[in-house]
């Protein structure tokens, strides 16, 4: 199964992939190709403030302002994630990644950032693919692939993301945003 590259794309858990590392996660997809890929969980914060993490950025953090777990991979690896005003402005020290979403390189000085920057997420770890590995998953139709909207990588509500990108995807996919945690009790 030949796939796309699915960069920029996001992955949202289905009720087939059976793995709780991602049950009803939703992951932003940074590089995807033949080799493997790689992705951040949006939606797992965790309880660690990211003043006790990186202090210095901790100013310019979108509430709920902690660490957030990237995935299962890479634990201590920081991925930081920012919004501009405009897409066309990528400030130094920072990549565009799409629209106004921009990678932030944390060594950089954030005064120089303070003022180009409206949002600011942080993540320890990533989800990681081998070769062939999503695409696998893809066939078990494990993950829904669905555009990605810029605000959902500093949604104010990470808990509600999964729900609200499924909510907002046309036709019957839809429908699983009302699929219950566990549907034995439904």
């Amino acid at each position: 199964m030949v796939v796309p590259s699915l960069r920029n794309k996001l992955l949202v858990a289905g009720p087939a992939l059976g793995d709780p590392n991602f049950e009803r996660t939703v992951v932003l997809m940074l590089d995807h190709g033949t080799e493997g890929a790689l992705g951040i969980v949006l939606n797992r914060p965790t309880d660690t403030p990211l003043a006790e993490a990186v202090s210095d950025w901790a100013p310019l953090a979108t509430p709920p302002a902690v660490v957030y777990l990237g995935g299962p991979v890479g634990i201590g690896t920081i991925i930081a994630l920012g919004r501009t005003a405009d897409e066309d402005d990528a400030p130094p020290g920072t990549e565009p990644v799409t629209g106004t979403l921009v990678a932030v390189d944390l060594s950089t000085d954030p005064e120089a950032l303070v003022s180009r920057l409206t949002d600011l997420r942080v993540w320890t770890g990533y989800a990681g693919w081998a070769g062939g590995q999503l695409e696998a998953e893809l066939a078990q139709e494990a993950w829904f692939v669905v555009d990605a909207d810029v605000a959902d990588a500093t949604t104010s509500d990470p808990g509600a993301l999964w729900r609200a990108v499924l909510g907002r995807q046309p036709g019957t996919l839809a429908w699983f945003s009302n699929f219950p945690e566990d549907p034995a009790q439904n």
